[in-house]
């Protein structure tokens, strides 16, 4: 009964012999496993950086990262329903990704209840799926006229902003 009981704790390596190749399997061969993939994968051959010289390759290497734009004078401010389809209503005319429709009222009675400058503050500073639109091709000026033509069409009466000449 001892020997039975002896037997039952003993591991499955009973012999030097298994000792050594268990370690080898276990350490030897997955280090040459691995060693023979990253040789597989670096061995491509490669071309070095420029190598390629057509006029493409060449073209796409020194394209342009950035412009500007030089205005001969002051540009005319866009009126709100100007700006309204130059920059809204690609997503507002549709009502895309949660977007109130524009002369939709149902949808923009709760935004008009919030105040022209928490309306404004949004548009700028975006909402939801709407990015921030200050600093784009629009002014700050040309967005809050867009943003009173469209809550204009949904009920509100909002009075459009003024050019900075004409306010003096």
């Amino acid at each position: 009964m001892s020997d039975n009981a002896h037997d039952s704790h003993t591991g499955p390596i009973k012999t030097p012999s298994q000792l050594l190749w268990t370690s080898f399997f276990s350490f030897v061969v997955p280090i040459f496993t691995i060693i023979g993939l990253v040789y597989f994968v670096t061995s491509a051959n490669k071309p070095a950086a420029g190598a390629d010289t057509s006029d493409y390759a060449t073209a796409v290497r020194i394209q342009r990262v950035g412009s500007v734009e030089l205005q001969s004078g002051p540009k005319k401010l866009r009126e709100g329903d100007q700006a309204y389809a130059a920059q809204c209503a690609a997503c507002h005319g549709a009502g895309l990704l949660g977007a109130p429709k524009f002369g939709d009222s149902a949808a923009w009675a709760p935004r008009i209840a919030t105040g022209f400058e928490a309306l404004l503050k949004s548009a700028m500073k975006g909402k939801g799926a709407m990015g921030p639109q200050a600093g784009a091709s629009l002014s700050d000026l040309e967005i809050a006229r867009a943003l009173v033509h469209m809550a204009n069409a949904g009920g509100a009466k909002f009075t459009p902003p003024a050019a900075p000449e004409a306010a003096k």
